[in-house]
C-alpha cells in the first residue's frame, strides 16, 4: 500500500463522483489509485471499458473479475498514458503525488475529469494571481483546461482519515487559452519566475541568466513579481525571450 493513501469510504459521495462524470456506455474511464474498488465497480457499472491502476499488487489482485475492467499493477507515474486509449478520468487520487500526475493527465487527450484532491491542493489549482495559493500549478493548469471545484469532502469519508478537507475537482480539457511561440519556453520560464516569486520578475530572470543586463528594459511588467501576472502576461515575457535566443542556447537542450 502507498504510503499516505487515504481510501474514499464513503458510498453517496462515490456516487455522485460517477454522477458528475456523466458516464455512458461510450466512455472509457482511466481510473487512478483504484484501491478498494469503490470506484472501480461504480465505473464499471455505466462505462462501456475502465482502466484502473493500482500500485499495491494485494490490492490490484481484489479488482480482478470486474466487468469491463482492466487493471493495470504499476506506478501511475510510470505509466504511458500515450499507449492507453481514454475519454474521462475518475479519480481519488493519491496526494502525495497529486501534483505530478496532474501535469502528466494535461499533457495527455481526453475530455472529462473529475478528481479528488486534497483541498489546499485545489484551491492553487484554481487560484488568480495575486491569490495566496497563485503558483506555477495554477498557471499550467488553466493554459489547456478549465477547473471547477464541486465539492468540499471532510476527512470522516475517508479511511485512515486524513487531517485536512479534500474537493472533488472537475477538469475540461481544451485548447490552449492564448498563443505562445514555444510552449518548452512557457513551461521553463513559469517555473523559473516561481522558483524565486519574491523578486522582481526582470531580476529572476537575470539569476537565470536568460536575459542579460542591457536586455532587462526590453522585458515588459519586469519590475512586478510574478504572483501578480496573469498567465497571458507570462506568456508575453516568454516571446520576448524566445525572440533572444539565449533560452535556445543555453537552456532548452538540458530541459
Amino acid at each position: 500500500m502507498r504510503i499516505g493513501q487515504n481510501f474514499l469510504v464513503n458510498d453517496k459521495i462515490a456516487e455522485r463522483q460517477i454522477e458528475y462524470a456523466s458516464l455512458s456506455s461510450k466512455d472509457t474511464v482511466l481510473e487512478i489509485g483504484a484501491g478498494y474498488g469503490v470506484l472501480t465497480k461504480r465505473i464499471a457499472r455505466k462505462a462501456g471499458r475502465v482502466i484502473a491502476v493500482e500500485v499495491d499488487r494485494s490490492l490490484a489482485g481484489s479488482l480482478e473479475g470486474i466487468p469491463n475492467t482492466e487493471i493495470i499493477c504499476n506506478d501511475i507515474l510510470d505509466v504511458d498514458f500515450g499507449a492507453l486509449e481514454f475519454n474521462k478520468v475518475i479519480s481519488n487520487l493519491p496526494y502525495q503525488i497529486s501534483s505530478p500526475v496532474t501535469f502528466k493527465l494535461l499533457k495527455s487527450n481526453f475530455e472529462l475529469g473529475i478528481l479528488m484532491y486534497q483541498k489546499e491542493f485545489a484551491d492553487r489549482l484554481v487560484a488568480k494571481p495575486g491569490d495566496g495559493g497563485y503558483s506555477r500549478l495554477s498557471v499550467m493548469a488553466s493554459y489547456t483546461a478549465d477547473w471547477d471545484v464541486l465539492e468540499i469532502i471532510p476527512p470522516s469519508a475517508f479511511r485512515p482519515r486524513p487531517r485536512v478537507n479534500s474537493a472533488i475537482v472537475r477538469v475540461t480539457p481544451g485548447k490552449p487559452k492564448f498563443v505562445v511561440r514555444d510552449e518548452e519556453i512557457f513551461y521553463e520560464v513559469t517555473r523559473v519566475l516561481f522558483s524565486h516569486r519574491r523578486k522582481k520578475v526582470k531580476n529572476s530572470l537575470l539569476i537565470e541568466e536568460l536575459i542579460s543586463p542591457d536586455e532587462g528594459g526590453i522585458i515588459p511588467y519586469g519590475d512586478m513579481r510574478v504572483e501578480k501576472l496573469s498567465p497571458r502576461e507570462i506568456g508575453e515575457i516568454c516571446d520576448i525571450i524566445a525572440d533572444t535566443g539565449k533560452y535556445e542556447g543555453k537552456n532548452k537542450k538540458n530541459i
